[in-house]
């Protein structure tokens, strides 16, 4: 009956290392746009100079204050390689012998003996992962040092199911070419985030039985 519990609690050990993730779902609060006042600030004095919102002939129209949008070309190309090949031997022999002759009667004894032992081991591993296309975002936030935090996601309604696209990190405003548009090499601290929701997605998907047999809980 003991043995039978301890089962027991290994199979909930092992599903509850995989409790399914809350729902992605588009709009959520941590990958919305600010919250601001786009109303323009009343002019004082008759003057038509208004902080925040003047406009220039000798400045390019980059982003560079909070919800201002500009688009982040995606170029991430990962590639890594390991390989190790480990080989170990050690041999080792003995011998023993006797021989005497008393008065004609000779005998003799002899032994031997060989010990080896060796190891070999070989192991590599190879990944590589790509992700190309764009995204425009919205500036979330402007810190002390100049530096801005970018923000936003980008879903798609395909056939069989959604695509998601979210990315959050900081950026400098030099960083941004002309056009407006940064390389997402050049984003600090990035979390680029892809995903899918709908039939092709869950059947990507283990069953919990599956994640059982293969989590470190299972001992064969």
């Amino acid at each position: 009956m003991r043995h039978l519990w301890i089962g027991v609690l290994l199979l909930l050990s092992g599903c509850a290392a995989h409790f399914p993730e809350a729902e992605t779902q588009p709009g959520q609060a941590e990958w919305a746009p600010p919250e601001i006042d786009y109303s323009l600030p009343e002019a004082k004095d008759g003057s038509l100079y208004r902080q925040g919102y003047m406009l220039t002939l000798f400045k390019d129209k980059r982003a560079f204050r909070e919800g201002d949008i500009l688009t982040v070309a995606l170029d991430e190309k990962t590639f890594s390689s390991k390989r190790a090949d480990t080989s170990t031997s050690k041999d080792q022999q003995m011998g023993f012998g006797l021989t005497s002759d008393i008065d004609g009667n000779g005998y003799s004894a002899s032994a031997d003996g060989s010990f080896g032992r060796g190891f070999d081991g070989r192991g590599s591993s190879t990944q590589q992962n790509q992700l190309s296309g764009s995204i425009t975002v919205t500036v979330a936030k402007v810190l002390p040092n100049g530096a801005l935090l970018i923000r936003g996601e980008k879903w798609l309604r395909l056939n069989q199911g959604d695509e998601f696209l979210r990315l959050i990190g900081l950026i400098r405003i030099d960083d941004i070419g002309t056009d407006n548009t940064i390389s997402s090499q050049r984003i600090a601290d990035a979390r680029i985030i892809y995903g899918g929701k709908g039939a092709i997605a869950d059947s990507n998907n283990m069953g919990w039985a599956a994640r059982y047999f293969n989590s470190p809980w299972f001992p064969l």
